[in-house]
């Protein structure tokens, strides 16, 4: 970049740096911008790359790997940020909204974040209760949830349901299970028809759900299902269904006031939303899976998970969109010990604790709600790179999202795309390795700035 373009590229960014989010312009000096976000700064652009390697032959091979992805239908397209050291040195926006090719991808656009919300939200709402003293991982699932946790529940650990190890069901299809079997929906489930017992709006296509569905249908199943003796690692979304009505009844706050008054209003991520087609243009949301089975439209600015949908599109299982920036302010503060731009969110012992391996030892590699990385490393079963460290963690999400921070190595990298577009048989993401690539990517020339370590893989 000249000395002259750098200059109107700093002024264009004074110039604006005051406009909402929602109606900023796009910039083409933001197609791959530096943002400082590190501990006393809000997000800052800067021309310099004090990294110490090569952006430009980083930008050449995302740029290889993502046009593959592209090409091969893998997704329509997404977003790429990376940060090192508090300092977003690769942010670029890739391909279209769907294969129509009408909408590019912007920096500002907002993607479904599916089971990311499960960090993002429940996760990070239960380290503030963590720091409140008013949540103890090692209490049981009968004390915080008397109504649900029944039988073998009741007596569950906390630290084992968050590590994904109670013996709890892997999930519960809601909107199936509501239906006969000649499809027609059950008493107090569903209806085509709105009334004041089906108030609920939850499909453009017609659907209406009664108004004590999430307490008599989804909290009944989920009191109903069986709890395996096997204690062994097993992914369940199940309790996060209950985080919303655990913070309510804590704090006074439904889920989503804690969450924006706590974090994302604060941190000034004003994309990090639920029910985002009600607060966005349609234009700036990527749309998901076109739904043939239960909504029957194409799933657009309304979460993609069905059981999500059934909760409202609040849920601590998934529900959030956002773009990769808001998202990054998030994952940086968490890098930060819990600090950005000056305010305290988080205590470190709260981060430490929630992040940390809870059961190496038995071959359990979660945290408490996070993801951590294989104990032994397999590359096709990760989605994160081999060098990640074993202090990092994140979570991905099943639009074909990922954020994954590394305090080790002071990293943060966020995958944003839809791969569920327009069907969620679409597996070519994980078939191409498309994200460890580009994470390993990151590592190697990490350490070919640090001279240990020559690329010699090519894509």
């Amino acid at each position: 970049m000249s000395r002259r373009s750098v200059f109107i590229y700093l002024m264009i960014t004074v110039l604006f740096s005051a406009v909402n989010a929602q109606t900023r312009p796009l910039l083409k000096s933001q197609k791959s911008t530096s943002l400082n976000i590190g501990v006393g700064d809000r997000l800052k652009d800067r021309p310099v790359n004090p990294i110490g390697f090569d952006v430009k032959k980083l930008d050449a091979e995302i740029e290889t790997i993502m046009k593959r992805a592209i090409d091969s239908m893998a997704f329509p397209g997404g977003q790429v940020l990376i940060a090192r050291k508090g300092l977003v040195f690769y942010h670029k926006a890739f391909g279209y909204h769907t294969y129509a090719k009408e909408n590019k991808v912007q920096l500002t656009d907002l993607y479904d974040l599916a089971s990311v919300t499960k960090t993002t939200a429940a996760t990070l709402a239960l380290m503030k209760l963590y720091d409140l003293g008013l949540f103890d991982p090692d209490q049981t699932m009968g004390y915080y949830f008397p109504k649900v946790a029944k039988g073998k529940k009741k007596e569950l650990i906390m630290r084992d349901v968050l590590a994904h190890q109670a013996g709890l069901k892997a999930w519960i299809p809601y909107w199936s299970v509501s239906q006969k079997k000649n499809g027609r929906y059950r008493n107090r489930t569903v209806k085509s028809d709105s009334s004041a017992k089906y108030p609920y709006r939850i499909s453009s296509s017609g659907l209406f759900m009664h108004k004590d569905f999430i307490e008599k249908r989804i909290y009944k199943l989920i009191r109903k299902s069986k709890v395996s003796d096997d204690k062994k690692y097993l992914y369940s979304g199940l309790t996060f269904y209950l985080i919303p009505d655990l913070v309510k009844r804590l704090t006074g706050k439904t889920f989503e006031e804690f969450l924006y008054d706590e974090f994302y209003i604060p941190l000034n991520a004003e994309t990090l939303r639920f029910n985002a087609g009600e607060l966005f243009p349609l234009e700036r949301i990527v749309p998901t899976e076109l739904d043939s089975f239960f909504r029957m439209q194409q799933l657009h600015g309304v979460v993609h998970d069905e059981g999500a949908a059934m909760m409202l599109g609040v849920s601590g299982n998934a529900g959030l969109f956002s773009n990769a920036e808001d998202l990054a302010k998030v994952y940086q503060m968490l890098l930060n010990g819990g600090e950005f731009d000056g305010k305290r969110y988080l205590s470190q012992d709260a981060i430490t604790e929630f992040t940390r391996c809870q059961f190496c030892k038995s071959g359990n590699r979660r945290g408490l709600g996070f993801d951590k990385p294989l104990v032994q490393y397999d590359a096709n079963l990760s989605s994160v790179a081999k060098d990640a460290s074993p202090e990092s963690y994140g979570h991905t999400g099943y639009t074909g999202t990922l954020v994954w921070a590394d305090p080790a190595n002071d990293l943060l990298f966020i995958f944003l795309s839809n791969r569920v577009y327009p069907t969620r048989n679409n597996s070519k993401i994980y078939q191409l390795n498309v994200r460890p690539d580009i994470h390993n990517l990151v590592y190697e020339l990490i350490r070919i700035g640090q001279g240990t370590y020559t690329l010699g893989r090519h894509w």
